[in-house]
C-alpha cells in the first residue's frame, strides 16, 4: 500500500496521522513531480488532490474515505467507538472539520502576503472561522479527546487544521484560536501528546519552516 502526501497538507496530514496510530507498514511517497496537476499524479488520481491511496490496485481519494477505509482494513487499534451512536458522533466531527471548520481557513491561504491582501475577503472568513471554533467549542468532550475520552478520527481530522489556524491567525491581528475558548485549549494540549499527532505536527512544521525560506 502507498500514501501519495503533501506533508504540508492538513489532508494529508489527517490520514498520516491514522495511518502512524495505526502503525501499519504503508510507504508514505510525495506526489509525482511534486506538483498535484502533473500529468503523472493526474493520471493516479484525476481529481488533482492529496492524498490518494494505492490499495491493491485500487486508488482510494479524499483523506476522510481513505481513513474509513484503513478502519475497516484495520480495525485495530480502533479509531471509532463499538456503539453507532459512537461512530455518529466521531463523525460529526470529520464532517463538521471538511464542510464547515477548514473552508474559510483555507480562504485565508492566500492572503498571508499583506501587500496584496483583500482586507474585506480577511475580515469575512476570520468572521466566520471564528464561528465555527466557537461551534467546535460547544462540541468538543469536556476533557480528554475530541469525542471523548478515546483518541478517534475525529482528533486525526481536528489536529492538522489547528496547527495551521495557531500559527496562522496572529499574522492576520486575529485573536488567537485558542482564547476564551478552553475546551479547544484543553484538548489542543491533550492531542498533541498523542505519538502519531507529534509526529505528524512535526513533519507539518518543517514542511512550513522549508516553505517560508524561499
Amino acid at each position: 500500500m502507498k500514501l501519495y502526501n503533501m506533508n504540508l497538507s492538513n489532508f494529508a496530514t489527517k490520514s498520516r496521522i491514522a495511518i502512524y496510530d495505526k502503525g501499519l507498514n504503508i510507504e508514505i511517497v510525495p506526489i509525482p513531480g511534486n506538483n498535484l496537476k502533473s500529468p503523472e499524479f493526474l493520471k493516479i488520481n484525476p481529481l488533482g488532490k492529496t492524498p490518494a491511496l494505492e490499495a491493491d490496485g485500487a486508488i482510494i481519494a479524499e483523506s476522510e474515505i481513505i481513513n474509513e477505509y484503513l478502519e475497516d482494513r484495520f480495525p485495530t487499534p480502533p479509531l471509532l467507538p463499538a456503539s453507532p451512536e459512537g461512530r455518529a458522533r466521531v463523525r460529526s466531527f470529520t464532517r463538521f472539520h471538511d464542510l464547515y471548520l477548514e473552508p474559510p481557513l483555507r480562504a485565508l491561504f492566500g492572503q498571508l502576503n499583506p501587500k496584496n491582501r483583500d482586507e474585506k475577503l480577511v475580515n469575512e472568513r476570520l468572521t466566520e472561522f471564528n464561528q465555527r471554533l466557537d461551534q467546535l467549542e460547544a462540541m468538543l468532550a469536556p476533557s480528554g479527546f475530541a469525542a471523548g475520552s478515546e483518541f478517534t478520527l475525529a482528533d486525526c481530522a481536528l489536529a492538522p487544521t489547528m496547527f495551521f489556524a495557531t500559527n496562522m491567525l496572529p499574522g492576520f491581528g486575529a485573536k488567537p484560536a485558542l482564547e476564551g475558548r478552553p475546551k479547544l485549549g484543553a484538548w489542543w494540549k491533550q492531542v498533541q501528546t498523542r505519538p502519531s499527532v507529534k509526529k505528524a505536527l512535526a513533519e507539518m512544521s518543517e514542511a512550513l519552516a522549508a516553505m517560508t525560506k524561499r
